[in-house]
């Protein structure tokens, strides 16, 4: 993807090219930057979100979760590309996604909540501090290994979470 390897800076006609569309088709379905930019962000939340009834149909609950968890960490990496020039175009972008952020939770909580159910993790954890825990890793930015260290710390929040026995 043109915004992986350039940022959200990326040649809207390298975009085209690479979509194998013409400009003309680019520019008609996103007149600007923004509302390209606002999709592909909205997608990668959206894909976090089917990714979880997949998951749920194809993997044990803790598998399922953890798959999703690494997912997330691979949308979190997507969105530190992209984020600062939604800041810029759009201002507050919680308010234009907050669609996307609520399937995006909810995906988690169904998830966690089946996991608590098979008796895979303790009944008393909050699926947004798992969340927590990923955004603060990878805010830590002077880290340019933040992915390989966010990857493992979701095998040791999945561990932590497995109930006390």
């Amino acid at each position: 993807m043109a915004f992986t390897r350039s940022g959200a800076n990326a040649s809207l006609d390298d975009i085209a090219k690479e979509a194998r569309v013409g400009p003309g088709t680019l520019y008609r379905h996103f007149p600007s930057r923004e509302e390209l930019l606002q999709a592909v962000y909205r997608s990668e939340l959206e894909k976090l979100a089917a990714a979880e009834r997949k998951f749920a149909q194809t993997m044990t609950p803790i598998e399922a979760l953890r798959a999703w968890l690494l997912l997330f960490v691979d949308a979190i990496a997507a969105k530190q590309l992209i984020a600062p020039a939604l800041h810029t175009l759009v201002g507050d972008h919680k308010k234009v996604f907050a669609d996307s952020y609520a399937q995006m939770q909810e995906a988690l909580r169904s998830l966690v909540k089946r996991a608590i159910k098979s008796g895979d993790i303790r009944k008393d954890l909050d699926a947004m501090d798992l969340l927590r825990a990923l955004v603060g890793v990878a805010n830590v930015t002077t880290s340019p290994d933040w992915q390989q260290s966010a990857r493992r710390l979701v095998d040791i929040l999945v561990t932590g979470s497995r109930p006390i026995r």
